[in-house]
């Protein structure tokens, strides 16, 4: 027997609810194939079969709350290895989904399963659970090799780079540009050898067959049960949300997110816009342009505007004499950059005065956790950095132990993979402070937005 337990769930996150197998006992399952999905405060989390063979038992049921590494079910190897006819079955339901195709049944389906390799939506970060295809690389009928960039994504906080798992053909593309994607979702597929065409074909129906019927199968599809429960705490009906979750699951993030929407007009008038405009005279709506914000600039404009609603901001100033930074910095500006191979500029100046301060009064450089504070001996200066695609914060970790040279060297590698999008989630988490530097705009003075 086989044990699957509940997977690391992310950092402070020590439990989650089951939200929906989709398997049951007595089912075969292959490796990797997708048992069940938890659900936590901040993410949703797949759980895969870590084992071929068959589904013996569910021990945490739908809607029970479960701990990490807590025992969720278990697989019968054995069982499995005695199935003989199990690869009958993709032939069979292929043969269903495309009523009128006669002849070829296992001689055309078997090999396309062997040769056919899919494409997956890679982990996009603790915390994001989708993402937007942004630019397809290679169409369909393409070749491509391994570790070819194949598209790239659009999350809420990085770009993300997809590589071809394996040498081949596109076969067909699932998620168009713009399309959304969840987090393990397909993109598309890949023959790796030299195959015919059948199985797209045969595929599409099936596609639009699913998409021709949202308002049956909907009524079929669980949603999550913590996003029952602040449904019927809030008073909002399933029927004014758009899930996100598998087959249109009503997830807690899509709760969340339409309660932070604006309200509604709840008259029996005609519904208005959430967000209404003056009337634009006709010569001038001809000339307007509408451009969609990529995800991340709707997340930032969100996310700083909740800030700005909740938190309590205060900004001060004060004048400090930079006449000494000016001096050394002319003195040795030539001879640093050519010792350390980067120039001096004022960000390193100002991370050590910064570091200097936070050691000095700690209290800035703390969090409350709770009824505790929470004090940092060490100092993860955020750096903010402005892309062409919107407003990032890469972290400089440790800054209070670098020399100028090397908080130098940090910032402007961290600044050139911000603006080529190359930055990773774990480059923008863990800031204990950020600076930013409005002087590079012409600003004399600024008053910055927490970003939470």
């Amino acid at each position: 027997m086989t044990d699957i337990r509940v997977p690391t769930l992310g950092e402070s996150v020590t439990e989650a609810t089951v939200a929906t197998w989709f398997k049951k006992a007595g089912d075969a399952v292959a490796v990797d194939e997708m048992l069940c999905e938890l659900e936590t405060d901040k993410v949703t989390v797949e759980v895969p079969a870590t084992a071929a063979g068959v589904l013996a038992e569910i021990v945490a049921k739908e809607g029970d709350t479960v701990g990490v590494d807590a025992l969720l079910a278990t697989i019968d190897e054995k069982a499995g290895a005695a199935r003989p006819a199990k690869a009958e079955k993709p032939a069979a339901k292929a043969e269903e989904a495309t009523p009128g195709k006669a002849a070829p049944e296992g001689a055309e389906s078997a090999p396309a399963n062997e040769s056919s390799i899919e494409i997956a939506v890679p982990a996009l970060g603790e915390s994001v659970t989708e993402a937007t295809v942004s630019t397809w690389f290679k169409q369909v009928g393409d070749a491509v090799v391994q570790d070819e960039m194949l598209c790239e994504l659009e999350t809420d906080k990085v770009s993300v780079e997809v590589p071809s798992p394996a040498s081949g053909t596109l076969e067909e593309i699932f998620a168009a540009d713009g399309a959304t994607v969840e987090a393990g979702g397909k993109l598309g597929r890949i023959r790796g050898g030299a195959g015919g065409s059948a199985a797209p074909q045969k595929a599409r129906p099936v596609a639009a067959e699913k998409a021709a019927e949202p308002a049956t199968a909907r009524a079929d599809v669980e949603d999550a049960p913590s996003a029952k429960k602040l449904m019927a705490e809030k008073g909002i009906e399933p029927g004014q949300l758009a899930g996100t979750g598998r087959d249109g699951r009503i997830m807690k993030e899509d709760v969340l997110r339409a309660m932070a929407a604006p309200a509604p007009s709840v008259s029996s008038e005609p519904a208005a816009p959430a967000i209404p405009r003056a009337p634009v005279p006709a010569e001038d709506a001809a000339r307007e342009e509408r451009v969609k914000m990529t995800r991340l600039r709707q997340t930032i404009a969100r996310r700083l505007k909740e800030a700005q609603n909740t938190a309590a901001m205060l900004t001060t100033y004060n004048e400090v004499d930079m006449t000494g930074v000016m001096g050394l910095r002319n003195e040795y500006k030539d001879l640093f950059e050519k010792k350390h191979g980067v120039k001096l500029g004022f960000m390193s100046f100002f991370t050590k005065a910064c570091c200097h301060a936070l050691k000095e009064v700690p209290e800035v450089n703390a969090e409350i956790d709770g009824t505790e504070v929470v004090y940092k001996n060490f100092v993860h200066m955020g750096i903010a950095v402005g892309t062409p695609t919107g407003l990032v914060v890469p972290v400089v970790r440790d800054a209070d132990q670098m020399s100028f040279a090397a908080i130098e060297k940090k910032i402007n590698e961290l600044g050139i993979r911000a603006r080529d999008g190359k930055l990773s989630m774990a480059d923008m988490q863990g800031g204990t402070f950020t600076i930013s530097n409005g002087g590079v705009y012409g600003s004399l003075m600024s008053s910055p937005i927490l970003n939470p």
